[in-house]
């Protein structure tokens, strides 16, 4: 396997399953020091002895300043510096316009939008030049999915903050992208399509390959825009969801 991020230190938020995890194992294999985090420290736990190669999971909500202030002073004190963010922690839930409720909007934009602000903005002191942030978007941002409106939303939003990040960063020579998945296997999809039955058949037809995705697909191609291939992409949102948004 190729070592394009040989010594490189990489941060993983949500990394202890799903698309952050197998992000995680790529990073790592390709010869990164990988710090990751995860609300459940049995999950982090295993995760890290799943990935190898020393990865690091620090237990932390990326939704509270102080996990975040933790997870970059351990960083800080290993190496003095971060490479690569992953800014990939976040959390769906649906409520059709007319139930939505504050508690609701609080949960998914202090997840989805706070925590993505200040995972990066937090990072920046250890960032230089050639950094890359990668933030996880969604093929929902771009589409119109009912009762899903306020996940949605966040999702546009975070299209948006890479756009106008991608100006706020450039003199420091740090590129910003967003990698937005369509409808993926992971744990979480799975939980989804246990408690719904048929709804696999459904996604499938609605995408032009005609099968879901799977997480390493996504990883693959988070990699890419870390990496010296993708060093003049920046304020771009590559989609991973076997055409759904585009055809």
């Amino acid at each position: 396997m190729m070592q394009r991020f040989q010594n490189k230190v990489v941060c993983i938020t949500g990394g202890s399953d799903g698309i952050g995890l197998a992000t995680a194992k790529r990073f790592a294999a390709e010869g990164a020091h990988v710090y990751f985090t995860g609300r459940r420290q049995d999950r982090l736990d295993a995760a890290a002895a799943e990935i190898g190669h020393g990865a690091i999971g620090i237990q932390g909500d990326v939704g509270n300043g102080s996990d975040l202030d933790r997870l970059y002073e351990r960083i800080g004190k290993d190496h003095g510096r971060v490479d690569v963010v992953f800014a990939n922690a976040g959390i769906s839930e649906s409520a059709a316009l007319g139930q939505i409720d504050e508690a609701h909007i609080d949960r998914l934009f202090d997840t989805n939008i706070k925590g993505t602000v200040f995972t990066v903005q937090k990072a920046l002191p250890l960032m230089g030049a050639g950094g890359s942030v990668i933030l996880a978007g969604s093929g929902a941002g771009s589409k119109g999915f009912p009762a899903l409106s306020m996940y949605s939303a966040t999702k546009a939003a975070i299209r948006s903050l890479a756009r106008t990040w991608t100006t706020d960063l450039k003199h420091k020579g740090i590129r910003v992208n967003v990698v937005s998945p369509g409808m993926i296997f992971t744990p979480a999809m799975h939980a989804y399509l246990d408690a719904n039955p048929g709804m696999e058949d459904g996604m499938k037809q609605m995408t032009p390959f005609g099968r879901l995705g799977e997480a390493d697909e996504v990883a693959r191609a988070v990699l890419f825009l870390a990496s010296e291939e993708g060093s003049f992409v920046a304020g771009d949102e590559l989609f991973v969801d076997g055409g759904f948004v585009a055809v």
